[in-house]
């Protein structure tokens, strides 16, 4: 009896040793469910194509309406410089019908179709206003251009930044797929010590609570990665499914010194030309108010003609009589508007100030964008140093719950200690998840605040690479 009870306590230690060398194959078991399943008709997004793709969205497509709009205006102020021609006709045909009765006189009878015809044609040659209009209107289709580039670079952002989430989602989705088997393990190995008489009911119940915990954990998980599916279809534009490279990786390096980033930055900020350009519209506008006080000065020629059948005013009416006459008129012609009660000039005043309002936006928009370049450069550093960091820990997290485990097999160590480097081991590899995703977003932030391109290798100073092990450019992510 006593040998039936020796043994399999001999046996036991052995059997979660080797249970507890395999922990680390069971990150590709399936806990996913149905929701997760593979659809037809899936579009393959890739990471490279979201700036082509993006052209559909529908935001981008009505500011490229109004860049149109913009461009239509310019041509109609344009046109001011050219001649204008006008025709104009009083009755095409008038009929006139009346008898003039007088006691004294003989009574007069009219009854005549006539048409009067003209073409009036009128060049400006002095206009004040209109260089003004043709500036205003140049400078807002600038502006209508720029808002359509910003928005599409804000919108590849925003997109490349639900893209890398869609791609973490997937990841935390594995790790949390690895702690759930980590867990069926630590339960397993509960319940087996449990009836072998060595272990406790209160292991079995804490390894069941910590099982449920990781269970809930794994399907928010699932829920925010389609959410995060549903946002990424909603700004491409695309009405089918979707998937995407589902592994992390480092999307490139920034070679580019902080200085550089910042002048860079400021140089080529179409939101700060478009404050340049509001403030030369508003200038614009309070020259203007002050053109309107100015002569005029126009050349018209005024041709018109007048056909008639019929008699008018006649004793008797010959219906056969016919007629017609002609003039033209070629005039130069002045117009001045010398006093309006002083309404130009506090317009003009107003535009004036307006426009110095522009200069402090500029200014303070300026000062913006340089602490935020600064602050991207500065965060992309330190999620370099997180990502290093991260895979360090896990190397160790591993070797942690690998002793843990062997520990309490062998009698040594608690189950609770055991599930602490489990949650140690996962919050590692969590971290290492969120530094990659962060590194990403800062590397897609720098290119949309600098204008400059994110590089493939990693350059030191003299443009060489880096050849240090233990550098971001050559760590196996």
């Amino acid at each position: 009896m006593l040998r039936k009870v020796i043994n399999p306590i001999l046996f036991l230690p052995v059997a979660l040793c080797i249970n507890s060398l395999n922990v680390f194959s069971s990150e590709t078991k399936n806990y996913m469910g149905n929701v997760l399943d593979e659809k037809e008709n899936i579009s393959f997004i890739k990471y490279d194509e979201i700036e082509k793709i993006i052209l559909n969205n529908p935001e981008l497509k009505s500011l490229q309406n109004k860049v149109t709009s913009a461009k239509f205006n310019l041509s109609s102020q344009i046109s001011q410089r050219y001649p204008s021609l006008d025709f104009q006709a009083n009755g095409l045909p008038k009929y006139t019908l009346g008898k003039n009765y007088n006691s004294n006189l003989e009574t007069l009878k009219t009854s005549q179709f006539t048409a009067n015809p003209s073409l009036i044609i009128r060049f400006d040659l002095i206009d004040p206003q209109r260089g003004s209009e043709i500036k205003i209107a140049k400078q807002n289709f600038k502006i209508a251009k720029n808002n359509y580039e910003i928005k599409k670079k804000d919108l590849i952002q925003e997109a490349r930044k639900r893209y890398h989430k869609f791609q973490k989602s997937y990841q935390d989705i594995q790790n949390k797929k690895f702690t759930l088997d980590l867990s069926i393990t630590s339960l397993n190995d509960a319940e087996a010590k449990l009836d072998a008489g060595i272990g406790t009911k209160f292991e079995v119940l804490e390894a069941k609570a910590q099982l449920s915990r990781d269970k809930l954990s794994l399907n928010e998980k699932i829920i925010e990665h389609q959410i995060n599916k549903i946002s990424l279809k909603e700004i491409l534009y695309i009405q089918g499914d979707i998937e995407i490279n589902k592994e992390q990786s480092l999307i490139g390096f920034w070679n580019h010194k902080l200085d550089k980033n910042v002048k860079e930055g400021l140089d080529r900020n179409l939101s700060l030309k478009n404050l340049l350009l509001q403030k030369s519209i508003k200038k614009s506008q309070a020259n203007s108010f002050l053109s309107k006080s100015k002569p005029n000065i126009y050349i018209s020629n005024i041709f018109s003609s007048t056909f008639s059948k019929g008699d008018s005013l006649s004793n008797e009416i010959d219906y056969e009589e016919y007629g017609s006459n002609y003039t033209n008129t070629i005039s130069l012609n002045f117009a001045w508007n010398i006093f309006n009660g002083g309404q130009d000039k506090k317009s003009y005043k107003s535009k004036i100030a307006d426009a110095e309002a522009e200069k402090y936006a500029f200014e303070n928009l300026k000062n913006v964008l340089t602490t935020n370049i600064s602050k991207a450069y500065l965060n992309l550093k330190l999620n370099e140093e997180k990502i290093i960091s991260s895979i360090k820990e896990i190397d160790s997290s591993k070797e942690s719950v690998r002793l843990s485990r062997l520990r309490y097999d062998v009698g040594i160590s608690t189950l609770k200690d055991v599930l602490l480097r489990q949650s140690e081991l996962s919050n590692a590899k969590s971290k290492k998840i969120t530094a990659i995703f962060n590194f990403n977003l800062n590397l897609d932030e720098l290119e949309r605040l600098t204008f400059l391109e994110k590089n493939k290798n990693c350059l030191d100073k003299k443009n060489n690479k880096i050849g240090d092990k233990k550098s971001i450019c050559n760590i196996s992510i």
